[in-house]
């Protein structure tokens, strides 16, 4: 409910604005929004000559406000949540309507008394500090996440979003704003591919999938600008159809972008854009999660200022810029190539797997490019039993835990 009121505050201060310094503020504690409807507003105000073509776009994002006051209503708290609470009656609860099946049901006792028990572990070990963070496997987990996040805005999205009108319009392109309206609607029906995606292929392969398709777009339409020039209407045609191609790939243009008048988190692409913030959200232990995320969304945030600080300096042309137009693609096209290489050895398939079952993950299989055989062994009862022993230990000793009921069993038989 805070996020509601903290982002109604920011639309407040962005209308109310006549010069920069208020807009600013206010910009910088809304920080989230609708693309596609900021693309639409925008087209429909170009032509205004008032203060309505900037307090009309920025007005519109307290439709989004009122939903999430809404949604947050009818949000349960999180299962883990309301264990570290000592709630555990409503913690079944919540969880059996997360998981839409009856309190009583096997497999949700099961994973409940395992989030208690993973809680139970984690206190034994008492609170987590920042230190930690860098530790161990938590410390590989860390890197992965701030990777991920930094290399999710390096993709050259933020170009295409926050600049693609004034790029397409110094480049000689017809009607730039209706190209920014067509971007952005690939950018939203991306969307629904993408929710089902994530969970029929896995994030390492529709990561990989994604940042193979963006490094080609990006260096297709490279090549054609470069080769082509200014003016070419075939060119022009093929450049349009190719960020089209490359934003369905892609993901969505982050929270905060200087030049877009209305915020942008709700709607996302296809691999890069939802599949980092899931990715990220489940990589660390309930111990340290708090602290981890809170860098890797730093990162996020800090690379988004220093893109949107640099592109114009790109591509703007005059005295002390570089004019790269077309050529700029070249760059994004090569951070992409980087991003491949990225998800093949860094990123672990978490699919399906529980905070806990991560852990177990991590400390047993050595190379990403193996997770996808991860099979969890472990479970948090064992490991309460096992104190002193790795995750690799723990593994191999329920094995033989397992191994030797399985033979006394058909002995018995």
């Amino acid at each position: 409910m805070s996020v509601g009121i903290v982002f109604n505050l920011g639309v407040i201060l962005q209308t109310a604005a006549t010069s920069q310094p208020l807009f600013i503020a206010g910009r910088c504690i809304a920080g989230l929004g609708g693309l596609f409807l900021a693309a639409i507003v925008n087209n429909s105000v170009k032509n205004r000559q008032d203060t309505g073509a900037y307090r009309i776009p920025i007005a519109v994002q307290f439709a989004w406000a009122i939903i999430l006051i809404v949604g947050l209503i009818f949000l349960p708290e999180t299962p883990r949540f309301l264990i570290k609470q000592d709630k555990h009656e409503k913690a079944a609860k919540s969880l059996a309507r997360l998981r839409r099946l009856p309190p009583d049901h096997p497999s949700l006792i099961e994973e409940l008394s395992e989030i208690e028990a993973n809680h139970r572990y984690e206190m034994s070990i008492g609170k987590g500090s920042y230190i930690e963070c860098f530790e161990g496997t938590v410390g590989k987990r860390l890197a992965t996440g701030c990777l991920l996040q930094g290399l999710q805005q390096l993709t050259g999205v933020n170009f295409i979003f926050c600049y693609g009108t004034q790029y397409f319009e110094n480049a000689g392109f017809s009607n730039p704003f209706v190209i920014s309206v067509i971007t952005n609607c690939v950018n939203v029906f991306s969307t629904f591919p993408g929710l089902y995606l994530v969970e029929k292929m896995g994030r390492r392969n529709l990561l990989l999938m994604g940042a193979i398709g963006m490094c080609i777009c990006q260096f297709i339409v490279a090549i054609t600008g470069t080769v082509a020039g200014a003016g070419n209407r075939a060119a022009q045609n093929t450049a349009i159809a190719f960020v089209c191609i490359y934003i369905f790939f892609c993901k969505p243009v982050d929270l905060l972008c200087p030049l877009h008048t209305t915020d942008k988190s709700f709607t996302v692409a296809s691999s890069w854009g939802p599949v980092a913030w899931v990715v990220t959200g489940e990589l660390f232990p309930l111990k340290v999660r708090a602290k981890c995320l809170s860098m890797t969304t730093a990162t996020n945030w800090l690379l988004n200022f220093a893109i949107a600080y640099a592109t114009p300096y790109m591509v703007n042309s005059g005295s002390g810029y570089a004019n790269l137009k077309s050529p700029v693609f070249f760059v994004w096209g090569s951070f992409c190539f980087v991003c491949i290489a990225f998800v093949w050895f860094m990123i672990y398939e978490t699919k399906g797997l529980t905070l806990e079952q991560v852990d177990e993950l991590y400390g047993i299989v050595s190379k990403a490019w193996k997770s996808k055989s991860f099979r969890p062994q472990v479970s948090f009862h064992e490991v309460e039993q096992s104190r002193g022993m790795s995750m690799s230990e723990m593994a191999q000793e329920t094995e033989r835990r397992r191994s030797k009921a399985s033979v006394e069993g058909t002995e018995k038989i």
